[in-house]
């Protein structure tokens, strides 16, 4: 069940053609230019920053109602949800139909912020279920349902390192992310690949190279949740900014305006504001 002990050489394997637990390995970035920036480098800070996992708890559990018309040979879906087109969509190559078979009313919503956008197991049962039965079957989830099936977030264990030179600037910064995306892959379970720009920060930062891997734990499926990668990423370069300023012997903001991209030169507005 540990992220990081995922990847150690005895863990038992959570699937048997995965070895070491491995899902994927991303990567991006220039390795060579930020290697080169590390070798020149006056200082080195590294740290290794572990972002715990989080549950979305949403006020409402999951539910769902199927309904089977045999006559027009269609099913309606009564569920909570955030995407109700892409979700038809998906639900249609689950349950083996065309998209046009399948109706998704989205009512209200208590709760979700990613946790709910993706479909989960009881969904397509419940439709399949009522035309099984020639009724419709509603499913709702318990509290105590919901912590052990419902999608959670986070769970990354970060080793990080920034490069500078004897003036306290930038020259490279590099990572290296093991995250979970628990026993089963849900879709957009690659999250933490989706924004790792907001590694950058806004600093003038030269070279960056960022590898992240997956890894399958005896957990709860990852997804979107609060944020979509970006809370991670912009938590471990900030922390790394001032674990910096802390070994140089400076005031944070004093390395954060030697390092800051001025706003005129930002290809976007970042709606912050700069002294």
């Amino acid at each position: 069940v540990s992220t990081e002990g995922a990847v150690a050489p005895d863990a038992p394997r959570v699937w048997d053609d995965c070895p070491g637990n491995v899902c994927f390995v991303h990567e991006v970035g220039d390795k060579a230019a930020v290697e080169a920036a590390f070798a020149r480098a006056e200082r080195i800070v590294n740290r290794r920053l572990v972002i715990n996992r989080v549950t979305a708890a949403a006020m409402e559990p999951r539910g769902a109602i199927g309904d089977y018309n045999p006559a027009e040979d269609r099913y309606t879906c009564y569920t909570v949800l955030q995407r109700t087109h892409a979700y038809r969509a998906d639900l249609a190559q689950i349950i083996g139909v065309p998209e046009a078979r399948i109706r998704v009313v989205a009512g209200d919503i208590g709760g979700s912020f990613g946790m709910k956008s993706a479909v989960y197991n009881e969904v397509a049962l419940c439709l399949l279920a009522s035309k099984q039965l020639g009724r419709p079957v509603k499913w709702t989830s318990t509290r105590s349902e919901a912590f052990l099936s419902d999608a959670q977030a986070r769970d990354h264990v970060t080793e990080a390192e920034l490069a500078l030179d004897r003036d306290g600037h930038f020259l490279a910064f590099r990572t290296k992310t093991i995250a979970a995306v628990g026993a089963y892959a849900q879709a957009a379970s690659n999250v933490f690949v989706m924004n790792l720009g907001t590694l950058a920060g806004v600093y003038r930062t030269p070279a960056m190279h960022a590898e992240v891997t997956a890894v399958f734990s005896n957990t709860n499926p990852m997804r979107p949740y609060r944020g979509n990668g970006r809370p991670e990423f912009a938590y471990v370069i900030e922390r790394m900014v001032d674990e910096a300023a802390a070994e140089i012997g400076i005031d944070p903001i004093e390395l954060r305006r030697r390092n800051t991209i001025p706003p005129e030169a930002m290809p976007f507005k970042t709606g912050l504001i700069f002294t």
